[in-house]
């Protein structure tokens, strides 16, 4: 309680220096903030309530006597924070049989989570909710709330935690005293993992803990001092059978240091009186990391007028100059004196103001006044997906600087494609054969033979197609260097009641160069205004095959779209790509998608129905989009099987990210490359990977 007094006074003292200051000397963006050992924002051992700038990224190892730990620490908005962590105990193997995992040692994932609910004012401090390792084993199973305030070049920190965090039991938990069932922590986790063990939270002992850092003069250099509320009592490290090891804790205050250099910060640490750590960490900010781009810059508009009639248009150049300048491939047009309309697909620019202000300024280079509206028509194929309408007179007039304040997309709106721009769509060049080839990774981490497994390959892909809406086409895989061979058993041993739909995985990647990973049969087309239609058939994935049809209705520029799919499918063999085994399933899925305008560029998805197990339930998929492009997304899948029956993992769950190739490449360009991870793959919860999603091919029509 003396602890607990003496840094509450300390805290209201900060706060009370600050307020005698004047305002313009009061500073309020805070100080940066560094990470702690186990990833996310804090001082050494304690997490703290500061934040990561919107959108950061950071990467991180840190070595500390029995563990190391790795972390990715992401800022997804400016009040969340999350935290994916892999602990390495070097005390304890994996497994006792090192016929199964070798001298491995044991690894462990961890979640954390923390919420900013009140961001610092001038008198008021940031105040923060956190929850670490909520979603696994436990090994550092805590919460905690938290206060920040900054003074000059001060940061003070004052937390209370639980579990973990607060085994030392240094004050009475506030809980306790409100209901009695918060004064004792239930027991430990089940052993099968990924469970939330809401029943827990906030319950049982209870800590104080907290610390300073203070950026020095020299501005790389910074310097941390905490006092912890962790007793180490409950460490998983201290139940180790090697006594010389386990951990012991000479006092609870702990000293640190952190060094920026570029992009990398590195920190040094002497922890409980005894321990000697350290650590490096990449940062680097999702929005604003960017590829140097060799392209020509947007045609410029001459004083001069275009004084001669539409049927002197050089028509094979302004197609021409709409794909090299515009990154336009036109398939069809429509001239007359007051508007030209073009239809085609955009192959270059990903941001769709760029790509239109391209186009608009070569139609306007190219094309007479007499012409007062360009139509843009972006299609799929042989189907119109969404109509741009320029004001011809407005865009040349800003484009020029004839305004005050230009403003191009004032001058041009999205929306459905109009009774006439469809009436006069007369596709060309529809019909032919189509080829392409990508690079894919294969990727899992903490597995039992090695804790980093990869394929590595190519996909590719081609077809024909008779008219830009029935087409064949199929996708060959190309396995060129893995590790994959370190897999020891196939299908598991686990008992489980399910089908085995994803858990012999090991069969269909293991010793296998070349595969079809589909072949079918495909048609699609806009059949009503908004909505959209598409019938499939074949090999439609590496593990089934079968048909399947689906509907979807998304209007234009709308924040919802909804639709189903329905599908009946059959078991592909892994000992020869042409042929199935028994297994028969009927799945689908009712799916909405939104985007919420509460929270910008994120997407929710929500696919409700029946599963390839038969089983039945939901799941949600959480997108979030960064300036950059790039995609950080999670999904997790509910059903009606119990975590007993689903296995080790209890449901599920994974992770990706989703990189523009415009990131890595000289030329603008478009297209997305997906890297996932899933943590534990079983058979609850899994859908039908269809080769083709409507909503991902109609995405013109609602850009995220």
């Amino acid at each position: 309680m003396k602890l607990y007094l003496l840094l509450i006074s300390t805290l209201a003292f900060c706060v009370s220096v600050q307020g005698q200051e004047s305002s313009e000397a009061w500073n309020p963006t805070p100080m940066g903030s560094s990470l702690m050992v186990h990833g996310g924002t804090g001082l050494i051992q304690t997490p703290t309530s500061r934040m990561l700038a919107e959108g950061d990224l950071r990467v991180s190892y840190t070595d500390n006597d029995q563990y190391r730990f790795w972390s990715v620490t992401l800022q997804l908005f400016p009040w969340l924070q999350s935290t994916v962590r892999y602990t390495d105990l070097r005390t304890s193997l994996y497994s006792p049989f090192t016929g199964f995992s070798g001298n491995q040692t044991l690894k462990d994932k961890g979640i954390d989570v923390k919420f900013r609910l009140l961001e610092e004012s001038f008198y008021l401090p940031e105040l923060s909710v956190g929850l670490r390792d909520f979603g696994g084993t436990g090994f550092f199973e805590s919460e905690f709330i938290g206060l920040s305030k900054q003074v000059s070049d001060f940061n003070f920190h004052l937390n209370m935690g639980w579990g973990y965090l607060g085994t030392a039991g240094n004050i009475s938990n506030p809980f306790c005293d409100v209901k009695d069932s918060y004064c004792d922590r239930p027991g430990g986790f089940s052993g099968l993992g990924g469970k939330i063990d809401y029943q827990r939270f906030f319950k049982g002992p209870a800590s104080i803990f907290g610390g300073v850092e203070y950026q020095t003069p020299w501005a790389p250099l910074r310097l941390k001092l905490e006092y912890e509320g962790n007793n180490y009592s409950s460490d998983r490290a201290s139940y180790t059978p090697n006594i010389a090891r386990r951990l012991k804790q000479d006092s609870n205050w702990n000293i640190g240091a952190a060094y920026r250099w570029h992009g990398f910060d590195f920190s040094l640490n002497f922890q409980r009186g005894n321990t000697v750590g350290f650590g490096i960490n990449y940062n680097f900010n999702l929005h604003t990391t960017s590829q140097i781009k060799v392209d020509s810059p947007p045609r410029a508009l001459l004083a001069k007028t275009n004084d001669f009639p539409i049927e002197q248009v050089n028509r094979a150049r302004l197609v021409e100059e709409l794909y090299y300048q515009g990154g336009f491939a036109t398939n069809s047009s429509d001239f007359n004196e007051n508007s030209v309309t073009i239809y085609g697909q955009q192959t270059n620019y990903r941001d769709n103001d760029e790509a239109i202000e391209r186009m608009a300024r070569i139609m306007a280079y190219e094309l007479p006044e007499s012409v007062k509206t360009y139509h843009i028509v972006n299609t799929l194929g042989s189907i119109p997906l969404v109509e741009t309408v320029v004001d011809a007179n407005a865009f040349k007039s800003h484009a020029k600087y004839q305004t005050l304040e230009p403003d191009l997309t004032s001058t041009y709106q999205r929306q459905d494609i109009s009774p006439r721009t469809m009436d006069k769509y007369d596709p060309l060049n529809t019909a032919g054969f189509f080829s392409g080839i990508e690079t894919f990774w294969i990727q899992t981490f903490g597995n039992p033979e090695d804790f980093y497994l990869y394929q590595a390959g190519v996909l590719v892909n081609g077809g024909y197609s008779f008219n830009g809406k029935t087409s064949v086409a199929g996708t060959i895989k190309v396995n060129l260097f893995e590790n994959f061979d370190k897999f020891k058993f196939t299908t598991d041993n686990a008992r489980s009641s399910l089908p085995r739909v994803r858990t012999n995985a090991r069969e269909y990647v293991s010793d296998r160069e070349v595969t079809v990973e589909n072949l079918f049969l495909h048609w699609n087309d806009r059949i009503a205004t908004n909505l959209f239609a598409q019938v499939y058939g074949g090999y439609l994935e590496t593990m089934f095959g079968g048909v399947g049809a689906e509907l979807l209705y998304h209007p234009v520029d709308s924040n919802l779209a909804f639709g189903f799919d329905l599908n009946y499918v059959q078991q592909r063999s892994y000992e020869n790509d042409f042929d199935f085994f028994d297994y028969k399933v009927l799945t689908g899925h009712a799916n909405i998608y939104w985007q919420p305008a509460f929270l910008p560029d994120t997407l929710l998805t929500l696919n409700v129905g029946q599963y390839l197990a038969k089983d039945k339930g939901v799941t949600v998929d959480f997108a979030k989009r960064f300036d950059s492009g790039i995609v950080v997304g999670a999904y997790a899948a509910f059903t009606n099987v119990s975590s007993e029956e689903y296995g080790e993992g209890s449901f599920t769950k994974g992770f990706y990210l989703s990189i523009p190739f415009d990131l890595f490449s000289l030329k603008p360009s478009k297209g997305q490359g997906r890297l996932p991870w899933v943590p534990i793959a079983r058979d609850g919860g899994q859908a039908l990977i269809r080769p083709i999603t409507l909503y991902n091919t109609t995405e013109e029509r609602s850009l995220f």
